[in-house]
């Protein structure tokens, strides 16, 4: 049984800590040379991916991991750090470890999960960064007993706008966000040594700020996986297969269509929150905000004309030059690669999430439900039927009813 606990009253203190950072993609060099660079702080990673580890540590051999970042106020500095180990043993990478972070894309999650489980100890924080809608079900399910000796926390997003400009040597934050909304589910035997949000604000660095969410079913209406489906669905609907010449900008590219599926999809999320506290006597769920208001908060001194969801997104810097997911072909143009993470990863962990959830709350939702129907063509899946969540790879997907949820005590009193 997990219960909630909010209020940490616990000093962080100058305990040198040991702490695992799984992963090895763009979020996770970033959180691993940050990490390394705080004096308080020994890092492990554990990297599953093919010789990732191996290479990764021999490049590190006589050269220190550099972070060249970009500050929200346009000045720029480097950082200069590493990991104490990286590895792909698991036994290695948990010893002495009290925090592990999982900065690996939703669909690795299962991986890390088996992987560590075995080797983890009682009182140890799991943060998902992101965690990405569905985060608490799947790692309660996966840790199965020791999850009551386990406090499992989930970020809304990631900290910043990041992208490694070399393997294993050199990465590069682009902006960090204001602030960051974080909940966390403390088992009913776990007894940490250390407060959550201030261990986890240090672990960081100063921004983003975190702000602690009341409940985690409100994190999972937040996760941004919102995002990337509604511009995919509203670029490429209606797509009749021809390659186009180049690769068009994904954020910075967005038009009022596009804008409009977001804001719908956003506006059922928001029904749904709701009609979840008016269901759940009150319960506090209003840091649950539109799409829109959530780019003038979390992107304030990026975003150059707040005047609309489409401009938000069209003048947000932090954005500059990304491009949608593309394969090229034999002719020189290209065309989109819908197994990207954008569809493979946010619509079973992120957009399905949402739709069992609505589903619970009785909260119809036509727009999620189109776009998912579209996507599951793309992945070749079957997650919808109508508009139920009824297909035959439910289970492979994150929703509460691929965990045996199927009511309002259900969801709330994991």
């Amino acid at each position: 049984m997990l219960s909630k606990r909010v209020t940490e009253i616990m000093p962080a203190g100058p305990v040198k800590r040991r702490i695992l950072i799984c992963g090895g993609g763009n979020g996770a060099h970033c959180l691993s040379a940050l990490a390394a660079s705080r004096e308080n702080l020994d890092v492990n990673v554990l990297t599953l991916f093919q010789d990732e580890a191996e290479r990764w540590t021999k490049l590190l051999e006589d050269n220190d991991l550099k972070i060249s970042v970009t500050y929200n106020d346009s000045t720029e500095s480097e950082i200069l750090s590493k990991p104490s180990i990286i590895t792909k043993d698991p036994a290695k990478a948990v010893e002495g470890v009290d925090i592990v972070f999982l900065v690996v894309p939703a669909f690795a999650h299962a991986q890390y999960f088996t992987t560590i489980t075995p080797y983890l100890q009682p009182n140890t924080l799991i943060v998902g960064l992101p965690g990405q809608a569905g985060f608490e079900f799947q790692c309660r399910s996966m840790l199965g007993k020791k999850a009551r000796t386990c406090t499992i926390a989930s970020l809304e997003s990631l900290p910043w706008a990041c992208r490694i400009l070399e393997f294993g040597k050199h990465v590069q934050i682009l902006g960090f966000k204001e602030s960051l909304g974080m909940s966390f589910l403390t088992g009913s035997e776990c007894n940490l040594l250390f407060p959550v949000v201030e261990t986890v604000q240090e672990v960081l660095g100063e921004k983003p700020h975190i702000q602690v969410i009341e409940n985690y079913i409100a994190v999972n209406l937040m996760a941004k996986s919102i995002i990337h489906p509604p511009l995919l669905y509203g670029k490429w609907g209606d797509w009749d297969g021809t390659p186009v010449p180049e690769k068009p900008l994904f954020y910075q590219g967005v038009d009022e269509i596009q804008a409009e599926l977001l804001s719908k999809v956003s506006d059922e999320v928001l029904a749904t929150a709701k009609e979840l506290a008016k269901l759940r006597n009150g319960c506090d769920m209003s840091e649950v905000i539109h799409i829109f208001d959530w780019y003038k908060i979390y992107y304030k001194d990026q975003v150059a004309d707040k005047s609309s969801l489409m401009m938000a997104m069209r003048t947000n810097k932090a954005y500059d030059g990304l491009v949608h997911p593309m394969t090229p072909t034999e002719d020189g143009k290209f065309v989109p690669d819908f197994n990207y993470r954008y569809t493979s990863e946010d619509v079973p962990f992120g957009l399905v999430v949402m739709k069992g959830i609505a589903e619970i709350a009785g909260v119809e939702t036509p727009t999620i439900d189109k776009i998912i129907a579209w996507a599951q063509t793309k992945l070749d899946k079957e997650y919808i039927v109508g508009s139920k969540l009824t297909g035959k790879d439910i289970a492979s997907a994150r929703a509460p009813q691929s965990y045996g949820l199927h009511t309002i005590d259900e969801l709330f009193n994991m």
